[in-house]
């Protein structure tokens, strides 16, 4: 068993995902048709051997509450680990107010409690595989307080808007969190992934409720980066960031795409709560071509590039492109859905087109008929 606790944080202030966010927290969104984001930072922590967990949601929890259950598809049981759903149980005048920091303090007595000496924290809307038992011994090697997980891209222009990029020197010790603001191409992102001591951990939420009752951690990693040793650690592979509808469009339709088969890797599996329903049926009439369709689906159209979500129905007739259909949602006979995100329960009978764009998707609201 590796010697820390994970930490799964809810969203910062600079992600919303237009439309779905207003249903769920980001932790609990659908992805890839079969997936929720939690179960990333789950097998990611799971999968290096750490089992005490607390995942914190910001608000609307009955979600994760339903989808992560006790731990156990995450291979998690009272004998060696447990699971736990977090949320600050205060009422606030303003949002502005529903941060990190007072979620982390309002549940202090539940991170003391434990015996592990150092904490992992990650969010639910960055996507990647990392062994964090390598990142903690090599931070545990190095002396260091902070250790910060990152990827490096020439894509900071067109993705990763509003993220912290790091400003290292030549040692690798971070100088400076910067936001994102697409000028520059060559960034190094911070995946607000950072491993250190839970004594530290615990001072910095101090410090930053101290200084301001609306900071949230990174913000006070920002104001700490002179006077703590911070250095990065580069992440291998595929990095996706989701801060709006656009991106989690992109990241969905991105992986249809083999380029990006690193992410589902039999070693390091990414698990999720299980759903036995049938295997998807294609009827005679249907095309399917650069799709990933889950079970429980029902094809009777033509589908391309697309990621159809469990138990979506899509009638003789329909044609559907470029779009993200999520759980339980029906296009009728001779829709044609072009460049949507359709959330769960939706239904397209008698609006016989709706036409998005790749880089401005049209979002269909849950359980609305059209």
């Amino acid at each position: 068993m590796a010697r820390a606790m994970g930490i799964i944080a809810f969203e910062g202030d600079n992600v919303k995902i237009e439309g779905i966010s207003n249903h769920r927290p980001i932790s609990s969104v659908s992805f890839l048709g079969r997936y929720r984001l939690i179960d990333f930072p789950l097998s990611n922590y799971t999968n290096s051997d750490i089992s005490l967990i607390h995942v914190y949601v910001k608000e609307k929890p009955r979600s994760v509450f339903e989808h992560v259950g006790t731990g156990r598809q995450y291979n998690i049981n009272s004998k060696h680990g447990k699971l736990r759903v977090m949320y600050g149980e205060e009422e606030y005048s303003s949002t502005l107010y529903n941060t990190d920091i007072n979620a982390y303090l309002q549940n202090e007595m539940y991170i003391v409690e434990n015996d592990f000496d150092h904490v992992i924290i990650a969010p639910s809307h960055f996507i990647y595989l990392q062994n964090f038992k390598e990142v903690l011994n090599k931070h545990e090697k190095s002396g260091v307080d902070v250790t910060v997980l990152y990827t490096e891209t020439n894509e900071a222009d067109q993705r990763f808007h509003g993220a912290h990029a790091l400003l290292m020197d030549d040692t690798g010790r971070i100088r400076e969190f910067i936001t994102n603001r697409g000028q520059q191409a060559d960034r190094k992102i911070s995946v607000e992934c950072y491993v250190m001591k839970k004594s530290l951990f615990l001072d910095l939420c101090h410090q930053a409720n101290a200084l301001s009752s609306i900071y949230w951690f990174k913000n006070i990693l920002a104001e700490q980066v002179y006077n703590l040793v911070m250095v990065g650690y580069p992440i291998q592979g595929t990095v996706l960031g989701i801060f709006d509808l656009q991106s989690f469009y992109r990241a969905n339709l991105s992986l249809i795409d083999e380029a990006h088969a690193d992410l589902f890797n039999e070693k390091w599996p990414v698990y999720t709560r299980t759903n036995d329903s049938v295997p998807a049926y294609y009827g005679e009439a249907s095309e399917v071509k650069d799709a990933l369709v889950a079970n429980g689906a029902r094809v009777c159209g033509k589908v391309k590039n697309c990621v159809i979500g469990r138990n979506v129905e899509i009638e003789k007739g329909a044609e559907v492109s470029d779009s993200i259909i999520l759980p339980y949602a029906k296009i009728a006979a001779d829709v044609k859905i072009t460049g949507c995100v359709i959330d769960k329960h939706a239904e397209i009978i008698n609006q016989k087109e709706i036409r998005g764009l790749k880089d401005q998707p049209i979002y269909i609201n849950r359980r609305d008929k059209l």
